[in-house]
């Protein structure tokens, strides 16, 4: 399945700063939607979720699927073959977990009033650069009361397995869309794990660490973000991080 372009109107220049933004842990809370969705739908398909504590964060969906039934003893070609059955009941179970009146997702402290910032600006251009499926993000989201629509670029765990490969597919995306190169310099990726932190390096990105997940400002920073927050709702703090040319 290849990700659409939740938007499409142009817009920018080379000039502008594609601020790409993980999901899970930096924009929103699901609560642990996600977890049970992906464990429904692996006793589902493979009879067996793996281990109940394996660490998600940073990863891909696919990424993840794999890993757990690696452990479990399935090959590769088994997990591949089963993998797009396996995500359209994810997705599934996933809209029905975020409806669950037991557990609320939320989007964090300051986020909003951040992306509404950001996209007022004419130097900016939204979009996300996640582990979750296309359909993923968005269920998650609309959950939390974010329209998907404002970013107008996107790079998921459908477009490929491995996290350090998408920003390159945003930045390739982001010409389509905008009509010029944007250079990695001005790329910028927002996230809370090292995963985040790194996955730009490739293409000369920067990113900007936030403690609102399971790794501190420390830890976020040795693994090379060019400024860390304990979260955003310093809206005027992280706007001038994210535009300024260190």
């Amino acid at each position: 399945m290849t990700a659409p372009e939740l938007r499409s109107t142009a817009r920018g220049s080379c000039s502008t700063r594609l601020v790409l933004f993980d999901i899970d842990g930096t924009l929103l809370l699901s609560d642990g939607a996600g977890r049970r969705a992906i464990h429904r739908a692996l006793i589902e398909i493979f009879g067996d979720t793996g281990p109940s504590d394996h660490r998600f964060d940073g990863k891909t969906d696919p990424q993840i699927v794999r890993e757990l039934m690696r452990i479990v003893g399935h090959g590769d070609a088994h997990i591949d073959d089963r993998m797009e059955e396996l995500f359209a009941r994810y997705v599934a179970c996933l809209r029905e977990e975020l409806q669950d009146p037991e557990y609320h997702a939320a989007a964090l402290p300051g986020v909003p009033k951040l992306l509404e910032a950001l996209e007022q600006r004419d130097d900016v251009t939204l979009g996300l650069l996640t582990g979750n499926l296309v359909d993923g993000a968005r269920a998650k989201l609309e959950a939390v009361g974010i329209d998907p629509a404002i970013f107008r670029v996107g790079a998921y765990g459908t477009d490929h397995e491995l996290r350090p490969r998408l920003p390159e597919i945003a930045q390739r995306r982001a010409r389509d869309l905008l009509g010029v190169e944007v250079p990695g310099s001005n790329v910028v990726i927002i996230g809370d794990t090292p995963a985040d932190v790194e996955c730009g390096r490739g293409i000369g990105a920067r990113a900007i660490g936030v403690a609102t997940g399971r790794f501190s400002t420390d830890e976020l920073a040795a693994h090379g973000a060019v400024a860390v927050f304990e979260s955003l709702v310093d809206t005027e703090a992280v706007i001038s991080a994210i535009v300024d040319d260190r």
